[in-house]
């Protein structure tokens, strides 16, 4: 086991730093919300083209007017993720940004959680993408 050299130490923050979070409550539930809009995403978009094509008369009959709320569903979800994705991306580089958040601060943890949240919002994005991606290419109820 090596000794540690002291470049080695985490940096730790001020509690002035601390004190000046843009925010007054951590909070866990802006790491969830990317992969909560896919969800939702995922569920309207099914729910709407499984009642199209229930209703449809024939089974090659096309999406025609469920396509545009589909097309609705996607943009509204890529421009909330995309805006979460901007707003965490604010949080990871707030203050003094040092890779890796690690410290024992309140500033790390911020930051931290507004790197993981970020990561998520691009896994999100990605998958809503991929969901409108099916729709694009399967234009009936098949």
């Amino acid at each position: 086991m090596t000794p540690r050299k002291p470049s080695d130490a985490p940096v730790h923050r001020s509690p002035a730093e601390d004190a000046a979070l843009p925010e007054r409550r951590a909070s866990l539930w802006w790491l969830t919300a990317g992969p909560a809009i896919w969800a939702v995403h995922f569920l309207l978009s099914y729910v709407t083209a499984a009642i199209w094509c229930a209703k449809a008369a024939t089974e090659a009959a096309p999406l025609g007017a469920a396509r545009i709320a589909l097309v609705a569903y996607t943009v509204v979800a890529l421009v909330a993720i995309a805006a979460l994705g901007w707003r965490s991306w604010r949080q990871h580089q707030w203050g003094e940004a040092e890779l890796p958040h690690d410290a024992a601060s309140a500033g790390d943890r911020h930051r931290f959680l507004g790197f993981a949240t970020l990561l998520l919002c691009g896994l999100s994005f990605v998958a809503v993408a991929y969901m409108a991606l099916a729709m694009a290419v399967i234009g009936t109820c098949r």
